[in-house]
Parts: structure tokens; C-alpha cells; sequence
């Protein structure tokens, strides 16, 4: 049974491919006419209309989200209904976890109801994987603390691949391509999760941040820096993680003008990076802050791909999981 607890889960390049065949799949109007049809009649409940493949197992879905989700959990909502699943959302402030239950008691009860599997965003590092060891479905991993978010990586690393072209998913498509994550280093597991996939489609991969935002440890296949120029000379894409304001309470920004006035991603930064470089941002977006209106909104921004990408990586994630379970 296949848990989808770390990008290194991801099977590339099926995954890749399959994500394609959602995007081609969910962008059609037909298919979404149809979708909307079978929904409202009930028939999400039952096998789906233009499903590639026969989910063997129960039509339920469990989203467990401990934190606030926008963009994971709409997606991961409707990608739940693409698949003709019924997606059962349970919040932190409605579960029973505000009576003491533990997570590991919670997927347990829903593998007693018969869920198909569980997605789980949660602020702890590794409760996927706490999870994973009582659960007898699968389990997704929708972003655990400052660990992974596989999903994120998926749908980053699709949008980049349509972007260049869509070369031969085996191959290593980005060698000799540079990528620079700026922002929150130490916290991000955006970052953590697209360098495992960054690196293994061959790119160059640099880590920048303030001092104390990048990792206590050397990360594996990556070059840190805090030289924001050094990060983007001859860089093909930047990615730029959002700021965490908390970090200053917690001493480790002086403030949020000090962060804008050294690593804000804006055009005139960006005049060391390749003329066709392009940008782009997990969300939500601190604009302003650590990117500009004018990147953000202007011609190399893939922000909005990146959303779009969103709904068929989910569909391409939960189908590698359930339909190998």
C-alpha cells in the first residue's frame, strides 16, 4: 500500500504524466459540464464517469487539516470529486481533537469507517508518518510542519515542465538549468519538497536566505547562500517563499522593511537572472514584502499556472495512491 508521505514517494515519471492527463482532462468543458452533472445527481457516490481507473475500495475520502488551507485543501477537495470520491473534511476546530483525541486515534476510527484514505495537513513534522503506522489506507501527506509537502513539489515541478516544453519525463530535464529558492529556508517544507524532485530531474539548486533562515544543516544536492545575487546570477527560475512574520517574534528578522530592503524578489534583482527566467510562488503571497506587484503579476510570473496545476496534481497524487492500494 503506497503512502504519499515524502516527494521521494513520488514515482517519476508517471506522475508527471498522469498530472498532464488530469490538467488536459479538467481544462476541458465538457468534462467539467459532466462532472457537474454526476455530482449533482449523486453519482460521485458511485464509479465516476471518465475515471482512467476503478478505485477498489470505499467512496469517502478523510481531509484532516490542523491548519488553515486555501489553495491545498480546495484543491485537494475538488480533486476528490474529479475522482468521484466524497470528500469528508475535518477541521482542528470541529474534530474531536479539542477533546484530547490523539491523531493516530483519529485515523483510526476512520479506517474503522472505511475511508478510501486519508490527506493530512498538520503542524507537526512527521504526523504523516505517525499516522502512516496505524493506518490501513493510504495516507497523503498535505504539508507536516517545517518537514514535506509532496503535493506542492508535484504541481511545482508539472508547471515547470510545461513551461520548458514537456521534455522526456524520464530524462534529466533540467540539467544545466539553475533554480534559486529565496525566502525561509530553514521553515519551508515547499523547499525541502522541490529540491528532492529539483535535483532529481537534474537541476542546479541554490538555497538563499537571511542568516538565520537558512537550514543549521548543509541540505543534500543544494548550495546556500545569503547573497541574494549570488542565488539569481544566470538563474533560469526563481522560486520565492512566502515570509513568515512570525519570525520576528521569534527574534530571527529585524523587521519586515529589513527583508524587503535585502531579499525582495523584484525586476530590478532580477537583471542578474537570464532574460527568460521565470518566477514563482507557493502562496499566499506577501506582496510587497517578499516579491513585488510588478513580478508577481507581470510576464515571467507562473503563479497562476501554479494554481491552475493545483486541482491535477491532487488528482494525479490521491489516483497513484488509491489505485495501487
Amino acid at each position: 500500500m503506497p503512502h504519499l508521505l515524502s516527494a521521494s514517494d513520488l514515482p517519476l515519471p508517471e506522475t508527471l504524466l498522469r498530472t498532464h492527463a488530469w490538467s488536459e482532462r479538467t481544462a476541458n468543458s465538457e468534462w467539467r459540464m459532466a462532472n457537474s452533472e454526476w455530482r449533482m445527481e449523486g453519482e460521485a457516490l458511485a464509479e465516476p464517469k471518465n475515471s482512467p481507473f476503478a478505485i477498489r475500495s470505499s467512496p469517502s475520502i478523510a481531509l484532516l487539516f490542523y491548519e488553515p488551507s486555501t489553495r491545498t485543501r480546495a484543491a485537494f477537495e475538488q480533486a476528490a470529486v474529479a475522482l468521484g470520491l466524497h470528500p469528508l473534511v475535518i477541521l482542528a476546530e470541529s474534530a474531536s481533537v479539542q477533546k484530547g483525541e490523539t491523531l493516530t486515534d483519529t485515523v483510526r476510527t476512520l479506517c474503522a469507517q472505511g475511508v478510501a484514505g486519508i490527506v493530512i495537513r498538520h503542524p507537526e513534522a512527521g504526523a504523516p508518518y505517525a499516522a502512516a503506522r496505524v493506518s490501513s489506507v493510504p495516507i497523503l501527506n498535505a504539508g507536516d510542519g517545517a518537514h514535506e509537502h509532496p503535493t506542492q513539489a508535484m504541481l511545482d515541478l508539472y508547471t515547470l515542465w510545461v513551461h520548458f516544453g514537456m521534455p522526456d519525463p524520464a530524462s534529466r530535464w533540467l540539467a544545466g538549468r539553475k533554480v534559486a529558492i529565496v525566502g525561509d529556508i530553514a521553515h519551508s517544507r515547499v523547499a525541502r519538497s522541490n529540491l528532492i524532485l529539483l535535483t532529481r530531474v537534474g537541476a542546479e539548486v541554490w538555497l538563499c536566505a537571511p542568516p538565520n533562515l537558512l537550514p543549521a544543516a548543509p541540505l543534500p544536492g543544494a548550495t546556500l547562500t545569503t547573497c541574494l545575487q549570488d542565488a539569481l546570477q544566470d538563474a533560469d527560475v526563481v522560486m520565492v517563499l512566502r515570509l513568515q512574520t512570525e519570525r520576528m517574534a521569534q527574534g530571527l528578522l529585524p523587521s519586515l522593511n529589513a527583508y524587503r530592503r535585502d531579499y525582495q524578489i523584484n525586476a530590478r534583482r532580477l537583471a542578474c537572472a537570464k532574460p527568460d527566467c521565470v518566477v514563482m510562488h507557493p502562496g499566499p503571497l506577501n506582496r510587497g514584502v517578499e516579491i513585488s506587484d510588478e513580478v508577481a503579476d507581470g510576464p515571467r510570473s507562473l503563479i497562476l499556472k501554479q494554481v491552475r496545476a493545483g486541482l491535477a496534481a491532487r488528482c494525479a497524487c490521491i489516483e497513484y495512491a488509491l489505485a495501487s492500494g
